[in-house]
């Protein structure tokens, strides 16, 4: 049997919340919510989206503070036929009520210095109260693998356990550039990105019942009631374990008259006196319901006969017993309580291009952020899971970005914006000892977006973005899924006072549903699906000198 519970949690909540490649987010303010192309950026959100941009900025301090409150609903349609309710669909609430993004810079002559900090990867907390089919698809085996006449051969049809799983991970980014203006044409700049990462997990699999119909292992296992699986499997070794014992005891005792008095061809029921003792009726009794047990049929069996069913049936008997144990242990109740840290750098060089006043073109490289999270198990609550101290690769790949801003008339602005994500690059599959092949593709977004000034103080705006995995088969599963989407944003800008803007923007999600079909008793596709909302807000300052 295949161990009851195998998950590769740590990829549970990990990746991007939204927007961004496979672990990168790219939603980093209300402007870029209500707008969906940033990446030519010349406001305060530039210290993310293109930090040469800020050059271009009036002499003065700026800052901004956004949130966004984000949720996302994940979903596994799974149709493996021994899962209780086939198909079946699990549910996924991810939660992010804070996502903040908080940037400062200051400006003087052609020189500009600036900080930034938000939720680069990551960002919210994935709740599945019912686990996922990963989890529970070993437990449903267990209904076939009992009832198996060629193996257990135990009659079991049903099965059921609690099963709750709930993830967190954030990835913060702490952001430091320097820009300048090489003349009114051309500007430069220059940044690093430390990253620090972590991952908590908290969950459990208990209680996990079975309805064998084998009273052998005790009277209350008729079949109908449910009844806690471990305690099953524990009497049934003992059981079994006695058998053995018993086996072994009986076939040296019948050896013994064998070699002694040559009464090989004795009915195994015929009582024998030795020394005036005769061969108990219990004891017959006994090695008839051993001999009944290993499959043979006791009646009219002389003693040779017997003997050697019984020295052949210890040995199974015994290996029969090792494998209850095995189960027993194997479902049991387990729980889970592990965090995964770690931190990373990750340089980053931009340009931003303004050939006549109403264009602004803008690129921008990140280089790869090497990550190694490392394991610590909380009261040792590992689950078979989590080891102590395990390092788990989560590199996050470089990226270039590319943008265009066009404003042929005052009041109008048209926005486009490329992502390009060198996932090729990137170890996905977390260690170093395997090399497993998870990506066809580089990941692609592409954007547009535009903005209305209706009058002096408003501004409205509304966009889209789409998103294009370059995952294969490899990378999909339950517990980590890249699918290609569609996002709409709309909101609008308000200058409160000169000094002060206030942004909001909403933002909806559509992804392509995707699937993948595998094998294990019997063939399986899963569906995979998610929706996505988001509501941001930010204020931006300025503080002319």
């Amino acid at each position: 049997m295949k161990k009851i519970l195998t998950i590769i949690a740590g990829t549970l909540v990990t990746g991007s919340l939204l927007a961004g490649g496979l672990v990168t987010n790219t939603n980093q303010s209300a402007l870029y919510t209500r707008l969906q192309s940033r990446n030519a950026s010349t406001s305060i959100d530039a210290v993310y989206y293109n930090p040469a941009g800020l050059a271009k900025l009036g002499t003065g301090f700026y800052a901004s503070v956004t949130n966004q409150t984000i949720g996302q609903t994940k979903s596994i349609l799974n149709n493996y036929p021994y899962l209780a309710g086939t198909p079946k669909e699990y549910i996924g609430k991810v939660s992010a009520p804070l996502f903040p993004s908080v940037y400062a810079v200051f400006k003087t002559g052609k020189l500009a210095i600036s900080a930034g900090f938000n939720p680069i990867g990551g960002g919210g907390g994935a709740t599945y109260d019912d686990g996922l089919p990963s989890f529970e698809m070993q437990i449903s085996e267990l209904v076939p693998l009992l009832a198996d006449p060629t193996t257990n051969n135990i009659p079991t049809t049903q099965y059921s356990a609690d099963i709750f799983f709930e993830g967190t991970s954030i990835y913060f980014g702490y952001q430091a550039n320097v820009s300048y203006e090489i003349n009114r044409f051309i500007s430069v700049a220059a940044g690093v990105r430390m990253v620090t990462a972590k991952n908590t997990y908290s969950g459990y699999l208990k209680d996990i019942m079975i309805n064998p119909n084998y009273p052998a292992f005790g009277a209350s296992y008729d079949g109908s009631s449910l009844v806690p699986a471990s305690q099953f499997f524990t009497d049934g070794a003992t059981f079994l374990d006695q058998l053995a014992t018993g086996a072994t005891a009986y076939a040296a005792s019948l050896q013994t008259l064998i070699d002694t008095y040559g009464l090989e061809s004795m009915l195994l029921t015929n009582p024998f006196l030795v020394n005036n003792t005769p061969l108990e009726a219990t004891d017959i009794a006994m090695m008839q319901q051993i001999i009944t047990a290993a499959g043979q049929n006791p009646d009219g069996m002389i003693l040779s006969t017997a003997q050697a069913v019984l020295t052949g049936a210890a040995p199974v008997f015994t290996a029969g017993a090792a494998s209850m144990t095995s189960y027993a242990a194997q479902t049991q109740d387990i729980e889970v309580e592990a965090e995964e840290t770690g931190m990373g750098y990750s340089p980053i060089i931009s340009v931003n291009i303004s050939p006549v006043d109403m264009l602004n073109i803008a690129l921008k490289y990140e280089f790869k952020t090497k990550l190694e999270l490392e394991t610590k198990l909380i009261d040792g609550k590992g689950g078979g899971i989590f080891t102590e101290g395990e390092k788990v690769i989560a590199d996050m790949p470089a990226m270039l970005a590319a943008g265009v801003e066009f404003q042929p008339i005052e009041k109008l602005m048209v926005t486009g914006s490329m992502n390009y994500y060198f996932d090729k690059d990137v170890d996905y599959d977390g260690s170093e000892s395997v090399d497993i092949n998870m990506i066809d593709n580089n990941f692609v977004e592409l954007a547009l977006g535009g903005q209305y000034g209706v009058n002096d103080n408003l501004r409205v705006s509304a966009g889209w973005l789409g998103t294009f995995t370059g995952v294969n088969a490899n990378y999909q599963n339950d517990q980590r899924y890249s699918l290609n989407t569609h996002s709409f944003g709309a909101g609008f800008g308000y200058k409160i006072m000169d000094m002060l803007d206030l942004n909001i923007g909403g933002q909806y999600t559509i992804y392509q549903e995707g699937t993948k079909t595998f094998d294990r008793l019997t063939t399986i596709t899963e569906t995979y699906n998610k929706d996505t909302w988001v509501v941001a807000v930010g204020l931006d300052l300025y503080f002319g000198l």
